[in-house]
């Protein structure tokens, strides 16, 4: 059974707990479930925004195939295995996203994150097995970790990583906790979490490429003239190469930056409106109201949260991945509207 928006398609497919009560925390307006859990056959899908976003990281995807088949040539070449197996591993490199080992190494040195605190790991427990009980999802096939900083701010990623920041969970109220849980939740039922992570790792030898190619350009000038104009010249012919061989389509990249930042503000909206339709929307809207508030949020917060300050730039804003908060609260507050 597919995980619906809405809890009024959430049909049992299995089910597991005992009893049938459920407590209401007056504080914070949370119900807690401590009956029958239904969850669904189907608990993760991949929706249109994932499906685009992958679409439009191909030329990236591809360009990275380039660089990666002519290293392997090279190594062969000299010496080293054959061209085809360095191509395979590095093709089949992908999977390890959705091994839990490798998992966990991601969160600990990529994600810097850790395992939550027992204080910390009672709360989130609670909170996260209401989240997962109202979506129909199997919560224990996730992990939970948390990020050291003063700052509200979640995430979700790999195959199965939900991360919260430490001032999220000190100052965030169980229920304000659930709808931001609810919105990370959303990216992983819908594909967004692995998508976006997998099309980041398979492009990163073109941009490590591109990298060390805009270096060597901010750096000519400081190098002798021949040396300039040898650099140069073999510059323009790998790019005469690459061009010819992919048939123009190692440029494709330099245009789908807009495109793949409008796609990730859709995914933001829609992993929103999965929040809203757990029943989490109120809860969702006083997190981001209180962001917008604060006017003077960090970087970082601004980019989960979609806090823009001012009036930003407008290329700055067709490149931000995350829609600003008037948005939000206008779609979330529309999907209120619509239940009543």
């Amino acid at each position: 059974m597919t995980v619906h928006d809405g809890p009024e398609d959430s049909a049992p497919a299995s089910y597991s707990g005992y009893g049938t009560a459920v407590t209401h925390d007056a504080q914070d307006g949370t119900l807690f479930r401590t009956g029958r859990v239904h969850i669904a056959a189907r608990q993760r899908g991949v929706d249109g925004t994932a499906l685009v976003g992958l679409a439009l990281r191909l030329p990236h995807v591809l360009a990275s195939a380039t660089v990666v088949c002519a290293l392997s040539y090279a190594v062969a070449a000299a010496g080293g295995p054959p061209w085809w197996l360095l191509l395979a591993g590095w093709a089949l490199s992908g999977a390890l996203a959705f091994h839990r080992p490798c998992e966990r190494l991601m969160a600990r040195w990529l994600f810097d994150l850790r395992h939550p605190a027992p204080e910390e790991a009672v709360l989130l427990g609670a909170v996260w097995r209401e989240v997962t009980a109202r979506a129909g999802v199997d919560g224990s096939a996730y992990q939970l970790w948390v990020e050291d900083s003063d700052e509200v701010n979640a995430m979700a990623t790999a195959g199965h990583i939900v991360g919260v920041t430490s001032h999220s969970v000190r100052t965030l109220s169980p229920a304000q906790l659930a709808g931001v849980l609810a919105h990370e939740l959303g990216h992983h039922t819908r594909g967004h979490a692995w998508a976006a992570l997998l099309a980041s790792w398979y492009a990163l030898p073109a941009r490590l490429v591109w990298r060390l190619l805009l270096r060597l350009l901010t750096r000519m000038d400081r190098m002798p003239t021949g040396v300039s104009v040898l650099s140069a010249a073999l510059l323009g012919t790998v790019v005469i190469v690459l061009a010819t061989a992919t048939y123009g389509l190692v440029f494709l990249p330099l245009a789908t930056p807009c495109l793949t930042a409008a796609v990730s503000r859709r995914a933001e909206l829609r992993a929103d409106g999965h929040a809203a339709g757990l029943g989490f929307a109120p809860e969702l809207m006083t997190v981001l109201r209180a962001e917008q508030d604060r006017g003077d949020a960090p970087p970082s917060a601004r980019r989960v949260l979609g806090s823009v300050p001012g009036r930003a730039a407008l290329t700055a804003r067709l490149l931000n991945s995350h829609p600003d908060v008037h948005t939000r609260l206008h779609h979330l507050q529309a999907r209120l509207e619509r239940t009543r």
